[in-house]
């Protein structure tokens, strides 16, 4: 059973398909929105891991654009916003964003060439309510998650394009998050199959998001 702080953070996280996620802190933060149902709030922050489509819509992101709302990206993406502040990372940056703590960390390929280590892309730590979440973008089994002390680990499973299941609890019992959650699947690649048998064998606890 995880800690009552870890169980709190939790309840704000809704999970909207692919690697797409709400968090409704004191701000409300998303991650790579994608094929967003009608009716989502309006974004504080908007965290982009890489500039591929299925991350990177600008119609998504056009739908939760209000007076202040503020993208957090690599150069290839937040050079293509409109109407929102940006903000510029890179792998290793630790930026503080309307109040959030936000670490961009690698995130690459490492048997498969869809997304290079030279390309820069990220995923992200935000902290909320002293709470460590990390989106691990899309990545293969990197060495670099041996150094990542966080809380809550947002992990893909489907193969192909990102870590196969097997491969994402290899992960999960490297960075020994207090709870792991499956992501990238449902839409392109990957079923629930995937997050089911990522959570038979992982060997931390683990939850398994309803589409929200």
């Amino acid at each position: 059973m995880v800690d009552e702080a870890v169980q709190k953070v939790l309840k704000k996280i809704h999970w909207l398909g692919h690697d797409a996620f709400r968090i409704d802190a004191d701000k409300v933060i998303y991650i790579d929105p994608y094929q967003l149902e009608a009716g989502e709030p309006k974004a504080d922050i908007i965290l982009i891991t890489h500039d591929h489509f299925d991350h990177y819509s600008p119609d998504d992101v056009k739908k939760l654009l209000k007076p202040g709302t503020t993208v957090v990206s690599i150069a290839a993406v937040t050079k293509k916003v409109r109407g929102a502040a940006v903000e510029t990372v890179k792998p290793g940056d630790k930026v503080t964003v309307q109040g959030f703590a936000l670490e961009a960390v690698p995130a690459y390929n490492v048997n498969k060439q869809f997304h290079p280590k030279s390309a820069g892309h990220v995923g992200f730590i935000v902290t909320v309510d002293g709470v460590r979440i990390y989106h691990a973008g899309d990545t293969d089994f990197i060495p670099e998650m041996k150094d990542l002390r966080v809380d809550i680990a947002l992990l893909p499973v489907s193969g192909t394009y990102v870590m196969t299941a097997d491969e994402a609890v290899q992960a999960a019992g490297t960075i020994k998050p207090k709870l792991a959650i499956p992501m990238h699947y449902g839409a392109i690649v990957g079923g629930l199959s995937d997050a089911q048998r990522f959570a038979q064998a992982c060997p931390v606890e683990t939850v398994i998001l309803e589409k929200s």
